[in-house]
């Protein structure tokens, strides 16, 4: 079971946020840690998977044949997941600055965070 944080959103507003959806100031630390933690690019995949999966279920019933009825919906997984890998500390940044927090500085990207 997860233990839970102060200014933890619940599920609705947990669900927003991944939308993209900026949290109100009650949820400042919740965001905080969401994005900064250990452990954040993980939990920014997990959001993508809440949002993606049902988008490629139903790719999945739309008509042809079964082939092309599991390669689209997994390349589409595939490639967003690649996506948001890739762009996933200009993300954080973005995030990080809707909610008014400071953006790490991280050497290791060998360039400024967008």
């Amino acid at each position: 079971m997860r233990r839970r944080l102060a200014g933890d959103p619940g599920p609705g507003r947990w669900l927003l946020f991944a939308v993209g959806f900026r949290l109100p100031d009650e949820n400042r630390e919740w965001v905080r840690h969401e994005l900064t933690d250990a452990g954040w690019r993980s939990r920014t995949i997990r959001r993508l998977l809440v949002l993606m999966v049902p988008v490629c279920v139903g790719l999945a019933f739309l008509p042809g044949p079964g082939w092309l009825r599991t390669a689209v919906p997994a390349l589409a997984l595939i490639a967003s997941i690649g996506t948001i890998a890739i762009s996933a500390d200009d993300v954080r940044a973005a995030r990080l600055r809707q909610h008014g927090l400071p953006v790490p500085d991280d050497p290791d990207l060998g360039r400024p965070t967008h």
